[in-house]
Order: C-alpha cells, then structure tokens, then sequence
C-alpha cells in the first residue's frame, strides 16, 4: 500500500472546513453488458451512494470510448431517482463544448435536478485532440478553451449575449438574448478542474471553485503529489481573499482511496495499484475499450496520486498523513472505471466505514428513501 507520509505540525486535519464525500464515476461499459446498462448501473450507484450518506457524487466525460459521453442528460436521469446528493461534472474539457448551447444544457439540467445539486467542473486543458472531429480553430488549444470558458460563464450567469441591431435575426431591434431556460445561482457552482497553481489562480480571478483530479502538473523536482496538491489548495484561497475579500468555496479533491475489508479485496486493490503505476492514467479499462497510446512514463513535472491501499485501519493512517487531502474540504473517491457495479458498491460501503470511524466524516441523510 502507499507508505504514509509523516504527520508534520503544518499538516492540518483532514475534512478541517466540515467533513464532505464524494465519489466519481466514468459510468463505463464493456462490450459484453453494453452502453444502456452501464448508464443504468450508473444510475443505481448514485441512489446506492445517496443512501450511504455521500454527498456528491461526479461524473467524467470522455468522448469515442466505452464512457459516459454527454454527462448532462445523464445526470438529469439521475436527478430523478435521488432527492439529497449534489450531482457534478468532473469534467468537462471547455475546448470541445459550444459555449451557449452548454449554458442552455446546464440550466436545462440544474432546474430539473432542483435544490441546487448540480455542480460543473470544466477544464481548459488541452491533452487530448479531437480538432478533425470538433473542427480546427485558429489559436492554440488552451487559448480557446479559456475563450470558450468566458463565453460559457457569461452565458450560464444571465448575461446579455447579443442585442439585436438589425432585421432578420429572429426578434426585434434592441431585444437583448440572454440564455433561456435561466437558473438563478447556477454560476456560483461553476468550478475549474485544476492540475497546477497557474490553473488554480485562474480559477480565483474568474470567480469560481476548485477541484483537483488525479494528475498533476507543474511539480518541484521532489515534490510529492499530496504535497503540490496542497500548495495548489493554498495558492487558490489566497487568491480568492486577496481578489474577493471573502472566503473562498469549499475545495474538492479527487482521490483513489481503497481500504480492503478481505484478503481477496487486498489483491484487488494491489493489483489496481500496480496497473496505475505502470500504465499511468490509462489503467483500469472496460472490456472492449481503446488501448492507450501512452504508457506509464509521465513527462517531467507530471504526476498522477498514489493509490491508498491496504487495511482501512493503514489506509486511515495514509490519508490522515497525505497533506494534499487534509487541505481539502471534501474527497472525492476516484472509482476504477473497470469496476463493475457490485465491486463500486463494496468500494463505496467500505470507504464509508472507513471514513465515519477513522477520518472524522459524518454521513448525511443515512438510510432515507429514494422517489
């Protein structure tokens, strides 16, 4: 298991800011089962989830793969069999999304959910290409996502898009179009999914969240992953008080934590270790889907988190020490996408024990029923 990192008197407790977990699913397939039943097992796991008493759970977006594509409709599905759990994106890559129609999704989404449960985390990164399917554009990758991402905030805020100044455009000179079907508050959970301190910064200045993923960027030579996880935390708050003279929203991060309640579940878990150590953010696929490009070999400053494996009782001691997840205000538990729904189920329920006895969490609305 991933050996803990000793406790120093800068480490803070874990959850310091009020105890939250999370969890985040690709909702993938395998060629046997097929797509309309991983959807629907994505489904069960969220109403599984809410009556463990997690608080959020997410889901990634991932395009020409056995997973889940166009995350919104499915949450919207998923908004109808839960009544607590707040429901995010993480994420979606703004590169590849039409601003406005995204804005008109999401608010489409968030008020059919209700009570405020859904949240967006978008990213602005650019490793993947898809330019011969999404269309080329004229600047570099990164620099259209943030346009696109500017475009998308103003749009999901209410913000006048166009005035109309001449005939033929659809409505009367002067009207002024702003997205409909509007969600009030819907931009106040708006978050960046960020991999470095230069993403986390911009996330301050624009107003919005902050969630960290499973691969990092930009790392001192020696750093360890928990370690620039927690100076990308502290970069965002200090921005975020310095530009807005208030607190900043609670920090998400994204974690693989898997404490192993049998001797078969300890052989699991180590051989997931294992296959994410060598092949990187490509471990752990579905029956049927692509084989990576890219192996394990990172580039220089790039890290993906440690796996925290073992006895729940080793496990606890890990996370406890890990200075990344004690900066954070809530955990997301990363799920091997190769997991089927039973194995995800277990995972959850065991990392719930875990949690509750050892890290301080408290469940929310235990043991409810489900519409």
């Amino acid at each position: 298991m991933t050996t803990a990192q000793p406790v120093t008197e800068a480490v803070q407790p874990p959850f310091r800011r009020g105890p939250s977990l999370g969890f985040n699913t690709r909702v993938s397939f395998s060629d046997d089962r097929g797509p309309r039943q991983g959807l629907r097992d994505g489904v069960e796991l969220f109403t599984a989830a809410e009556a463990l008493g997690y608080q959020s759970g997410w889901v990634y977006q991932r395009h020409f793969d056995h997973y889940l594509s166009s995350p919104l409709p499915f949450l919207a599905a998923v908004g109808q069999h839960t009544r607590r759990i707040r429901l995010g994106t993480a994420v979606l890559p703004m590169r590849y999304q039409d601003p406005v129609l995204l804005a008109e999704a999401a608010g489409t989404t968030d008020l059919l959910v209700g009570d405020d449960r859904l949240e967006l985390a978008v990213a602005t990164g650019a490793n993947a290409t898809f330019d011969a399917v999404f269309g080329a554009v004229d600047t570099d990758a990164r620099t259209e996502a943030h346009r696109r991402q500017a475009r998308f905030l103003a749009a999901v805020g209410g913000e006048v898009l166009h005035t109309v100044d001449g005939p033929g455009q659809g409505a009367p000179v002067g009207t002024e179009l702003r997205v409909t079907p509007h969600s009030p508050g819907l931009r106040s959970r708006i978050r960046q999914g960020a991999a470095s301190v230069g993403s986390a910064l911009r996330a301050a200045e624009l107003g919005i969240g902050l969630i960290t993923g499973t691969v990092l960027h930009d790392l001192a030579e020696g750093e360890t992953f928990g370690q620039y996880q927690a100076r990308v935390i502290d970069a965002y708050r200090t921005a975020w008080r310095r530009a807005h003279r208030t607190e900043p929203p609670p920090v998400a991060v994204a974690a693989s934590i898997l404490p192993a309640t049998t001797a078969e579940l300890r052989e699991v878990y180590a051989a997931y270790d294992l296959q994410r150590r060598t092949e990187g953010m490509h471990a752990s696929r579905p029956k049927g889907a692509l084989e990576p490009v890219v192996t394990g070999d990172l580039p220089a400053g790039v890290r993906i988190s440690p796996v925290f494996h073992g006895d729940p009782d080793e496990v606890a001691e890990a996370v406890l020490a890990d200075p990344g997840l004690a900066a954070a205000d809530e955990v997301v538990l990363f799920l091997p996408p190769a997991f089927g729904l039973a194995r995800n189920v277990r995972l959850l329920t065991d990392l719930a024990h875990t949690a509750e006895s050892a890290l301080g969490w408290s469940p929310e609305g235990r043991g409810e029923t489900t519409p």
